[in-house]
């Protein structure tokens, strides 16, 4: 079945893409599910901005804009590994894993991919269509606009990824990561800027965000999509994904690690 362990890992990403493919019927609901989020939010800052102007450095039509493709950039880098592994945990299958010939974090990386090729497809490339039917979006006109979102949206994934995988290993060394899960949640839609631009925040607050890794999933993708950074701009922003993704890699080894041998003094 497999040609070598990277063969093995690409299988994982095709697996994955069939699953979901098989139960592809669910997306549709959460396209209209994101399309209405996108709405309430598009005429709550209709509301917000009144006759014009500039809040946070967004016009009312970048703010459109941002809000749609932020919604529908989260339809790509979104995924439930936190929990998947917290369940391999508990239920004692993280065990088999551990001994099977390829790196289980690996394969945990390798099926969210092959799940958000899926939502790429299915969920984000129609969503944005039909946002942009009900709702003045303008898409980007410069191509290295283009390629940086692309390029950015994948280190999106990634570091949202990197803080699942974080999240789930934590099942390892508390009773019940539940509460985590749920605060990493809320915390990575609040802070990473897909419901309030990190810009509009208090200026305390936002140079606070400067330092943490949520605004490299949707604040400055989101940003390169819109048009407010541009040029040379595009890999400066582009270089902070990096570097986050570079260094949520110690946490997140540290912990496999330890979780292995914690593992194995419990398990003999």
């Amino acid at each position: 079945m497999f040609n070598g362990t990277g063969g093995a890992y690409l299988d994982f990403i095709r697996i994955r893409f069939l699953t979901m493919l098989a139960y592809r019927v669910n997306y549709y609901t959460g396209i209209l599910i994101y399309t209405l989020n996108i709405g309430v939010y598009y005429f709550t800052w209709k509301a917000i901005y009144g006759g014009g102007g500039e809040l946070g450095g967004f016009s009312a039509s970048q703010m459109t804009t941002y809000l749609a493709v932020s919604w529908m950039a989260r339809a790509f880098y979104f995924n439930n590994l936190d929990r998947e592994i917290s369940t391999d945990i508990r239920d004692g299958s993280i065990a088999i894993q551990f001994i099977r010939p390829y790196n289980y974090l690996m394969v945990k990386m390798m099926q969210g991919f092959g799940e958000g090729l899926f939502r790429f497809m299915l969920f984000m490339i129609p969503g944005m269509a039909i946002a942009m039917l009900f709702f003045p979006v303008k898409l980007p006109t410069a191509p290295e606009a283009w390629a940086g979102f692309l390029v950015m949206l994948f280190f999106s994934f990634l570091i949202n990824s990197q803080l699942n995988i974080i999240t789930g290993l934590m099942a390892f060394f508390v009773e019940n990561n539940e509460g985590f899960m749920r605060m990493k949640r809320v915390v990575v839609d609040l802070f990473s800027g897909l419901i309030i631009p990190i810009s509009l925040f208090p200026s305390w607050l936002g140079s606070i965000m400067e330092f943490l890794p949520f605004q490299a999933i949707t604040y400055l993708p989101g940003s390169v999509f819109t048009g407010r950074i541009q040029g040379v701009g595009i890999w400066n922003v582009l270089g902070v994904q990096v570097l986050w993704f570079v260094l949520l890699l110690i946490p997140m080894v540290w912990l496999y690690r330890a979780s292995r041998k914690r593992l194995f003094v419990q398990g003999g």
